[in-house]
């Protein structure tokens, strides 16, 4: 698959979802990539994907994809283009993510080929509360590469005709589970120790954080998605996010998960 163009298309807030995707397209030994990073952005049109393979890869909160990544997505059009499908999750359970995933592709005329669910560090891992802290590690990373090679098989067996809607059968469940009702509230800020050094706009992927008459940083919680990558890009250590949640992961979720795969 050397000279195939492998397009990755991203969400990832925290970068789990990137790094896994990077992984497999390692795996994949594929030299020419286009990445499509639509945690901030996305095309001011539509994109209608090639012939070659692209993967996807988004975070799993409460058991589904984000709202907005499924939104973001509908910028991006297959023509039966096989889709390497991935999703993270922070060591709890994906629950209904990879198939809501895998059928949001399929009806926007991709054919999943490949899925799997890695795990990567939770959003609200802390120091003192470690949910899946560091993780994708090595092995997660190795596992990865291993996934893309076995990725490279089976697409050699097949030509693009030969794929069918239900290529693959994977974990989940429809109807989707339930979303829970959105609770407004977003990473507060010790202003002392913030400098305004404006890490936590660059990174924020609904736009929620802004810089009041440059003097105050400014966080819209009926936009904030509780990623917590403000969290943990600030170089200050000046915002932390409070949830009762987190003590409830730690205590029931230490216990090492691995990737599953669907081939």
């Amino acid at each position: 698959m050397h000279n195939t163009q492998l397009d990755i298309i991203t969400f990832s807030p925290t970068g789990g979802s990137a790094c896994i995707a990077n992984e497999v397209a390692r795996g994949m030994e594929v030299s020419n990539i286009k990445t499509w990073n639509i945690t901030k952005e996305i095309p001011t049109e539509q994109v209608c994907m090639g012939q070659g393979p692209v993967i996807v890869t988004a975070p799993v909160y409460g058991g589904r994809i984000p709202g907005i990544a499924l939104e973001r997505l509908q910028k991006f059009n297959g023509e039966r283009t096989p889709a390497i499908v991935l999703v993270t999750y922070g060591n709890r359970d994906y629950e209904d993510a990879l198939k809501e995933l895998c059928d949001v592709l399929t009806q926007q005329g991709f054919v999943p080929l490949a899925a799997g669910a890695f795990i990567a560090e939770h959003s609200y891992s802390t120091q003192e509360m470690p949910i899946a802290q560091g993780r994708p590690d090595e092995a997660d990373k190795e596992t990865a590469r291993r996934f893309g090679a076995q990725v490279i098989t089976a697409w050699s067996k097949k030509e693009k005709n030969q794929y069918t809607p239900s290529e693959i059968q994977v974990k989940g469940n429809f109807p989707y589970k339930v979303k829970g009702a959105h609770t407004p509230q977003a990473p507060s800020i010790d202003q002392e120790r913030c400098t305004l050094c404006g890490a936590c706009l660059d990174v924020c992927p609904t736009h929620a954080i802004s810089l009041i008459d440059d003097q105050n940083i400014f966080s819209d919680q009926a936009l904030c998605i509780k990623c917590c990558a403000c969290v943990k890009s600030c170089p200050e250590e000046a915002r932390s996010f409070e949830t009762p949640f987190r003590k409830y992961l730690f205590e029931n979720f230490a216990v090492r998960k691995e990737p599953e795969f669907f081939l």
